[in-house]
């Protein structure tokens, strides 16, 4: 595939390949759709026509704000395909976020998922210069259908042959293929510029290092407005000649398992960590059951991304001959840097370096990265890209060290690493992993810059609650007052001291407080990989932590 050097030249090559042969599956109305490979290249021409006929020149910016469906992908295809630069939009983000992107990038036109995302931009979209608003469902007046849109696109087809030709044969891997706004964990989200050549060459050189075959089914519900679901499951599918199948929602995933038996499967550690919940038993080979049934029958490879992974998640999925594979990635790198493979795995490290890559830890213990996956810079922000690309390589922000054999072990954030007022240094997500490692906590945030103790913000899990509530005759207090209880305080300040009994004494967590509900996207207290976003949290919940030094 070396003369590919764009995302739709390789549809049309895999259509020519692959004709009939189904390429995209999805649930509509209670059932199985698909799409050949064939339809999903006369649809991605047929929206670049209505994209040309639009006015859409090559290099404009087109937004999508959608959740994952069908016309996710064929939007973004037809984008790219009319030679423009699509920038996707997290479907859970608030529209005010959402617009300061869009207008961040200049975009042209706007797709959106519903009518209230629609009504959400159409008085923005109405002052100059006017956006065109195009919706996936009908909705109103100033708002063109998704359906009337794709008509009108077939209808063009013959009429705009000639400049679509042209604008595909214009398209090289140096081409603007899409700018993403980063979740921003540690401060403003920047949109990181991704080139058809970046995507392209992490495509191919993970199914170069994969060997999987045609045979290969995919079920996907990774976000596509993320880099890692959009590169991992749908890129890497086209490249492959698999079927990709679009899990119904993130509520049926494991309903979704079962219907679609699928050979591949991606997803965060948190869906790991809470299918493996709900599996537990007293009977080790019960539990081992319970996730093989879960996953079906021709599973060959789970991967995990986004964030750190438990080694002890990872060894009770692979105890269960479930191989869990840990790889590491960032948006920049479009994104993977490095991943295990199934004849080559070590837990506890994210793997070795993806084919052409080069990995390099700096001085300080920063992980530093060059090759063809590395984004170009931020859009119009030099700034940012010259500190980021200094010396030629880019500076992950991500502390870690390699082995003898090239395995890369991820130890924390640059930024994050947490200095008390004794100079003690803490890496705060090894002792979140730590934390979360048990059956009682759903997520743990831990505080303490320039502080003389540690302090921690606790999820429990509901279970526990739930049980705790009963043994104690609990069950009439709301969930807020239950976290508030001395009894539910002293079960969780033993579990913390059991956790921790290894760990030194600046290193213990002194005080904590119980919160009644998880932390979330839709909050904004979650990336979309469910990464914590630290700075927002803590200035959320600065009066709470401020209490546990005040007290």
């Amino acid at each position: 595939m070396d003369s590919i050097n764009s995302l739709p030249t390789l549809v049309l090559n895999q259509a020519e390949r692959w004709g009939s042969r189904p390429a995209l599956r999805w649930k509509q109305h209670g059932w199985w759709q698909d799409y050949s490979w064939h339809d999903l290249a006369e649809r991605m021409l047929a929206i670049a026509s209505a994209l040309v006929a639009e006015g859409v020149q090559p290099g404009a910016r087109v937004g999508l704000w959608s959740e994952n469906r069908v016309e996710w992908i064929l939007t973004d295809l037809g984008i790219l395909a009319a030679g423009a630069v699509c920038v996707p939009a997290h479907a859970p983000l608030p529209a005010p976020q959402v617009i300061q992107q869009m207008e961040h990038a200049e975009v042209q036109v706007v797709f959106v998922s519903t009518p209230k995302m629609a009504e959400a931009v159409r008085e923005w979209a109405a002052h100059p210069p006017v956006r065109k608003v195009i919706c996936f469902s009908d909705a109103g007046p100033g708002v063109e259908s998704w359906h009337s849109f794709l008509t009108r696109g077939w209808s063009l087809r013959q009429r705009q042959f000639s400049e679509l030709t042209q604008r595909l044969a214009g398209l090289s891997r140096d081409t603007l293929a899409t700018i993403m706004y980063t979740s921003g964990t540690t401060g403003q989200s920047k949109g990181v510029m991704l080139t058809h050549g970046n995507l392209l060459s992490n495509a191919l050189a993970m199914l170069a290092s994969l060997h999987l075959g045609p045979h290969t089914v995919v079920l996907s519900w990774l976000p596509y407005s993320h880099i890692y679901g959009r590169l991992v499951d749908y890129y890497l599918s086209l490249a492959g000649g698999f079927l990709l199948v679009l899990a119904e929602s993130v509520d049926t995933i494991v309903d979704d398992l079962q219907q679609v038996q699928p050979t591949s499967f991606a997803a965060v550690p948190r869906v790991y960590e809470k299918i493996l919940a709900f599996c537990r038993d007293e009977d080790p080979e019960r539990q081992r059951h319970r996730l093989r049934t879960i996953f079906g029958s021709r599973i060959e490879r789970l991967n995990s991304g986004g964030a750190p992974l438990s080694v002890a998640v990872a060894q009770a999925y692979w105890e269960a001959g479930l191989p869990l594979l840990q790889g590491y990635g960032l948006t920049e790198t479009s994104p993977v840097v490095s991943f295990n493979r199934l004849e080559h795995n070590k837990l506890g490290t994210v793997g070795q370096a993806v084919p052409g890559v080069e990995i390099r830890i700096a001085e300080d213990g920063e992980i530093l990265v060059r090759g063809p996956n590395v984004t170009p810079g931020y859009w119009r922000n030099p700034e940012a890209t010259e500190q980021a690309l200094a010396g030629g390589w880019f500076h992950t922000g991500d502390l870690g060290f390699l082995d003898e054999e090239g395995f890369l072990t991820i130890t924390g954030r640059k930024k994050d690493l947490l200095v008390l007022s004794n100079g003690k240094k803490v890496i705060p997500t090894d002792l979140e992993n730590l934390l979360v490692s048990s059956p009682h906590i759903e997520q743990a945030v831990v505080y303490g810059e320039g502080r003389s103790y540690l302090t921690a913000l606790i999820v429990p899990r509901a279970p526990t609650l739930h049980q705790l509530a009963q043994e104690h005759s609990l069950a009439h207090l709301s969930l807020e007052s239950l976290t508030r209880h001395p009894v539910v305080m002293e079960f969780f300040r033993q579990e913390l001291d059991r956790l921790l009994i290894n760990q030194p004494p600046w290193e213990q967590i002194r005080q904590f407080v119980l919160l009644p509900r998880p932390f979330s996207v839709e909050a904004e207290e979650l990336t979309v990989s469910l990464k914590i976003r630290r700075h927002f949290v803590f200035e959320k919940y600065r009066h709470l932590l401020e209490a546990l030094y005040s007290s």
